[in-house]
C-alpha cells in the first residue's frame, strides 16, 4: 500500500538537449525540400509534436531529422490509405487488451463465489502497460505523432465545426500519443483503482441488523445494501412507505454519515455477524453491547493512494500537470473552471427554493437533509417497492433471463427487429459482486457487459432499475463502436454523454415493465424530477473538485488530515447551496459517494449527464426516439458542444433545464 505521508518518488523525466528549435527547423526544411507543395502548418506541428516526444535514446538530432523526412506522409490518399490500417491495429490491440482486461478482473467484479488471495493480484494487472511506449521503441508513436499531430480540445473546438469525420479521425488518432508515461506507472494506475474497486465492492451494510433505540429491526432479514448506491436508492424507496419511510430514511442517513466521517464499526462493514445501532454506534452480538472499533481511515487512504500514483504522472503531461486538469480540460474536454461556474450557477438559482417548496408540501413536513434523493416526482413514487419487486423478481430470476428480454425492451422502445436484434446480440449480462456497471467492447467481435446485481431471490427493483440505466450506457456502447464512420472517433465526447443516455434508458423502466403513467402533469414532474437530481449531485460534484483542489495544496497530508478536510469542505459546501433551502447547516452527506474513491472525478459527468439528458428529451418530444439515438450515438467522439449542435441543434448549458423548471413550477398542483 501506498503512504500517505510517502508520496511515490518523482522520476526526472528524460530531457532531449539534442532537439533544439533549430532541429526541429532543420526537419521542416528538410520536408519542404522533398514536397515543397505540402502544407506547412501541418507540417510543423507534426515535427513539432513529435520533438516533444522524442526522446536521447530515440535517435541522435541527425536521425531525428532523417525521421522526419522519410516517414512524413505527402500523398493525401497514402495517408488514409495509412490511417485505415492504423484504424485495424489499433483496434486489434484495443480490443484484445480490453479483453483481457475483464477476464483479470472477472473474479473480482462478477459473483463467481468467494474470492481467492490471487483474484486481487490479476485484478490489478494491466496486459496493455507497455503498449504506448513498446509504440514508441518501434518508432509506430512517432510515425502516428509526425503525420496526425495533436490538437487541443481548444484547436478542436475552434477547428471542428469544419471538421469532417475523417478529419475527426485524424484528430483523434493524434490524442494517442499526446504524452509519454512509463509503462510501470500505468501498471501501478491500474493496480492502485483495482484496490479502490474492490474496496467499495465489498462495503455491504446488512440492513435486517440495523436496529433503532427500542432494538427494532425495520428492514428484511436479508437485505443487504452497497454504499452509496443502494443505500441511496432505499431513501428513495421508502418515500412509498407511510408508515416507517421517515424513521428508515432517518436510520440510513445516520449509517451515511458514519461511513463519511468514518466512525462506522469496522466489524459491521460487510458483515452480519452483529446487530448496529447507527445512531447511538452501539455493536450487540447475540443481544449483548459488544467493543468495536471504527473503521478510521480506510475510505481516505484509498482516495490518497489514487492521489500519490496520479500526482506521479503530472511531470509526464507538462501541458496538463495535475489530474484535475487531465480531468476536465482533456477527460471531460471542458477546463474545470468553466464546469465550476456552471454549476455555481444552477445551485444558486432561484428555480431552487422554488420545487423546494413543492417538496415540502408534497411531503408535509419541513425538508430534511436526505431530501436531495426526493424521489415523489416520479411515477413509481406512489408504487409500493413490495409490488415493484414481485414484478422484477419474476420477471428476472437471474442475469440469463435479463439478457433473453433485451432485444424485447429495445423493440418496446421502437428499435426494428433487425436493430434490437443486433444490438441485444452484442451485450452480455453477468451477476455484478458490486451494484453493477456496463463495460463496453474496444472491437466489434466482442461483446459490451452489463453487469447487475441479482440476489437468490431474483432481481428486485433497485437492481432493475440500475441495469436499466446500465443497459443504456451498453446501447450507447454497441452504436457508437459500431456505427461510427472510423474507428479513431468510436465512443462519446466524455462520459457524460454515455450517462445521458442512460438516464434516458432509466426513465423509461416503469414503461419497459408495461405500467403506464397517465398522470397529465407526467412531462412538468419529470422537469422537476431531473431538475432536483442536478441540484444534488452538482453539489456531490463540487465537494469532489474541491477535494481534489485540497489534495493538490496539501499534498503530503494523512489520511486523517484528508478526511478533517472533506468533512469540512462537505460542511462548506452544503451551507453554501442546501442550507438556505433545507434550514438545517453543518451536513456532511454530500461526501457520501463512493466514486470519490473508486473513481476520481468521474461525478461532475453525472450532472452534465443529466443536463444532456434533458436536452435529449427535449429532442425527443418533437423526433421519433429509436432512430435519432441511432443517429445522434454514432456522431462519435465530437468536442462536446460540436455533439449537442449535431445532436440537438444548441450547444450544452443550464438554459433550457431552467426555463423549463420556471414553467414546471407554475404547472404542477400541490395537494
Amino acid at each position: 500500500m501506498i503512504s500517505a505521508c510517502q508520496p511515490i518518488e518523482k522520476k526526472q523525466i528524460p530531457t532531449t538537449p539534442g532537439i533544439t528549435a533549430a532541429t526541429v527547423e532543420s526537419a521542416i526544411r528538410a520536408i519542404n525540400s522533398k514536397t515543397p507543395k505540402s502544407n506547412a502548418s501541418l507540417i510543423e506541428k507534426g515535427v513539432k509534436q513529435v520533438a516533444s516526444l522524442w526522446r536521447d535514446s530515440d535517435g541522435t538530432p541527425e536521425d531525428f531529422i532523417k525521421f522526419c523526412s522519410d516517414n512524413f506522409s505527402t500523398d493525401p490518399a497514402q495517408k488514409q490509405a495509412s490511417f485505415n490500417g492504423f484504424c485495424n491495429y489499433m483496434e486489434s490491440l484495443y480490443g484484445h487488451f480490453n479483453k483481457l482486461s475483464l477476464d483479470m478482473q472477472e473474479n473480482v467484479t462478477l459473483m463467481k463465489g468467494d474470492l481467492l488471495p490471487v483474484d486481487p493480484l490479476f485484478a490489478g494487472y494491466n496486459p496493455g502497460a507497455h503498449l504506448i511506449n513498446d509504440l514508441y521503441e518501434n518508432k509506430i508513436a512517432f510515425i502516428v505523432a509526425l503525420n496526425f499531430p495533436y490538437y487541443t480540445t481548444e484547436e478542436k473546438n475552434v477547428s471542428g465545426e469544419n471538421w469532417s469525420p475523417l478529419d475527426w479521425g485524424y484528430a483523434r488518432l493524434g490524442d494517442v500519443f499526446s504524452s509519454r508515461v512509463p509503462s510501470e506507472l500505468v501498471q501501478l494506475s491500474t493496480k492502485v483503482a483495482a484496490d479502490a474497486d474492490a474496496y467499495i465492492a465489498d462495503y455491504n451494510i446488512y440492513m435486517g441488523h440495523l436496529q433503532n433505540e427500542d432494538k427494532e429491526k425495520l428492514f428484511p432479514e436479508n437485505m443487504v445494501l452497497l454504499s452509496h448506491w443502494n443505500l441511496r436508492d432505499e431513501i428513495k424507496a421508502d418515500y412509498a412507505d407511510k408508515k416507517l419511510g421517515f424513521e428508515k430514511q432517518k436510520m440510513i442517513y445516520k449509517v451515511m454519515e458514519r461511513i463519511v466521517d468514518q466512525s462506522i464499526p469496522k466489524v459491521v462493514i460487510n458483515s452480519g455477524n452483529q446487530d448496529w445501532n447507527p445512531i447511538t454506534n452501539e455493536v450487540f452480538v447475540s443481544g449483548t453491547k459488544a467493543e468495536s472499533e471504527p473503521e478510521g481511515n480506510g475510505r481516505y487512504q484509498q482516495i490518497l493512494n489514487t492521489f500519490h500514483v496520479y500526482q506521479s504522472l503530472d511531470p509526464y503531461y507538462p501541458e496538463m500537470n495535475t489530474a484535475i486538469q487531465r480531468a476536465f480540460s482533456v477527460g471531460m474536454q471542458i477546463p474545470q473552471p468553466e464546469v465550476q461556474k456552471l454549476f455555481n450557477e444552477l445551485l444558486s438559482s432561484s428555480q431552487v427554493q422554488e420545487v423546494a417548496s413543492i417538496i415540502k408540501k408534497r411531503l408535509g413536513r419541513e425538508l430534511a437533509p436526505w431530501d436531495i434523493w426526493y424521489d415523489g416526482f416520479k411515477a413509481r413514487s406512489s408504487i409500493s417497492e413490495e409490488s415493484l419487486n414481485a414484478i422484477t423478481q419474476k420477471k428476472y430470476p437471474n442475469a440469463k433471463a435479463l439478457e433473453a428480454d433485451l432485444g424485447n425492451l429495445l423493440l418496446k422502445l421502437g428499435f426494428t427487429k433487425e436493430k434490437a436484434a443486433f444490438i441485444a446480440s452484442r451485450i452480455s449480462v453477468d451477476p455484478a459482486r458490486g451494484s453493477g456497471h456496463a463495460w463496453g467492447a474496444q472491437m466489434k467481435s466482442e461483446k459490451a457487459h452489463l453487469r447487475t446485481r441479482i440476489p437468490a431471490t431474483g432481481m428486485n427493483y433497485k437492481g432493475y432499475n440500475i441495469a436499466v440505466h446500465e443497459f443504456g450506457h451498453n446501447v450507447e456502447q454497441v452504436t457508437s463502436l459500431n456505427d461510427v464512420p472510423n474507428y479513431m472517433i468510436n465512443g462519446v465526447p466524455n462520459t457524460a454523454f454515455t450517462e445521458a443516455l442512460a438516464f434516458v434508458f432509466q426513465e423509461r423502466d416503469l414503461f419497459l415493465l408495461n405500467m403506464k403513467d397517465n398522470n397529465p402533469e407526467k412531462e412538468y414532474l419529470k422537469t422537476l424530477d431531473i431538475f432536483w437530481s442536478v441540484y444534488e449531485i452538482m453539489g456531490v460534484s463540487m465537494v469532489d473538485m474541491k477535494m481534489w483542489q485540497w489534495l493538490y495544496a496539501n499534498p503530503n497530508s494523512t489520511a486523517d488530515e484528508l478526511r478533517d478536510a472533506v468533512l469540512l469542505i462537505s460542511k462548506e459546501v452544503w451551507n453554501t447551496y442546501y442550507a438556505p433551502v433545507f434550514g438545517i447547516k453543518d451536513q456532511t452527506i454530500l461526501a457520501v459517494y463512493s466514486h470519490m474513491v473508486n473513481s476520481p472525478m468521474y461525478l461532475p459527468n453525472y450532472a452534465f449527464g443529466h443536463l444532456i439528458h434533458f436536452q435529449l428529451e427535449e429532442h425527443f418530444k418533437t423526433h421519433e426516439f429509436a432512430p435519432e439515438v441511432l443517429r445522434i450515438y454514432a456522431l462519435g467522439q465530437l468536442t462536446p458542444n460540436e455533439w449537442m449542435k449535431q445532436a440537438v441543434g444548441t450547444g450544452l448549458s443550464n438554459e433550457a433545464i431552467l426555463k423549463a423548471t420556471e414553467v414546471a413550477v407554475g404547472k404542477i398542483k400541490v395537494p
